[in-house]
């Protein structure tokens, strides 16, 4: 018979749980009780095998990425964690996307039309990294797009150090949640921040990386390209190495 958890113990059960997962710690299983040891569990739990968990404990769930996001972003909550909530930023831009994706790209933080949309790469780079993902084989809703940091820097600047390292903890996990095949980190600030290497791009690009157990690679922002368009048959070159890995057909042509 399933029995419901008492409020305090449930509330105990929640805290603890979301302590694991600021951890990096989403899967958890139950072992089974000896019989012997069934008094000696009794009398910490109050309650008998198996339990009936509640609604509020959705994120002990095992393998549901979008129950992880959804917790990550609600401890996320109207961050203040660093300046940049003094700075002008209208508002969270968390991430948007497949929670199963495969593939995930990485940016370096939102611009004025993320600011005020709330979701990431909305604007004019946001187009050319649909048409690049468009090319791929694939669409913009079977990905997982994120930037570094989730608030917009004053005047778009860069995103500082102390910034990076007040953001990350979240974007790292999402992307434990997501468990991606490959990510793609989307021009400098990104793929020194992920790697923690200071590079120039032309070193950085054209390879593999491990990070954190899953591969990486790296290409130039769409911001960039827009800026520079003759590096698009470079950023494509980038791009045709993820589909060769993820075995997605390419197209016949290149992005224009």
């Amino acid at each position: 018979m399933l029995r419901t958890l008492d409020a305090n113990l449930r509330r105990a059960l929640a805290d603890r749980v979301r302590y694991y997962n600021e951890l990096g710690i989403y899967d958890f299983y139950r072992q089974p009780v000896a019989a012997d040891l069934q008094d000696s569990q009794e009398s910490v739990a109050r309650a008998p095998s198996p339990v009936n968990l509640s609604s509020d404990m959705a994120p002990v769930v095992p393998f549901d990425p979008a129950s992880s996001l959804r917790l990550i972003r609600e401890d996320l909550g109207d961050c203040t964690r660093c300046r940049l909530h003094k700075q002008g930023r209208k508002q969270i831009v968390f991430g948007v996307g497949n929670p199963n994706a495969e593939l995930m790209f990485i940016g370096e933080a939102p611009g004025a039309d993320e600011d005020e949309q709330g979701e990431p790469f909305v604007g004019r780079a946001g187009q050319l990294l649909n048409n690049m993902i468009k090319a791929m084989g694939i669409r913009r809703e079977d990905v997982y797009i994120a930037n570094i940091i989730k608030c917009r820097p004053p005047g778009n600047r860069t995103p500082e150090r102390d910034e990076c390292e007040t953001c990350s903890p979240f974007l790292m996990r999402q992307i434990e949640a997501i468990r991606p095949r490959a990510i793609v980190a989307l021009g400098a600030v990104a793929a020194k921040t992920l790697l923690a290497i200071n590079a120039p791009m032309s070193e950085l690009r054209g390879r593999w990386y491990d990070f954190r157990g899953t591969k990486l690679a790296v290409t130039y922002h769409p911001a960039f390209l827009l800026r520079d368009p003759r590096q698009k048959k470079e950023a494509w070159k980038d791009l045709q190495m993820v589909m060769k890995e993820l075995g997605l057909q390419a197209p016949a042509k290149s992005p224009e």
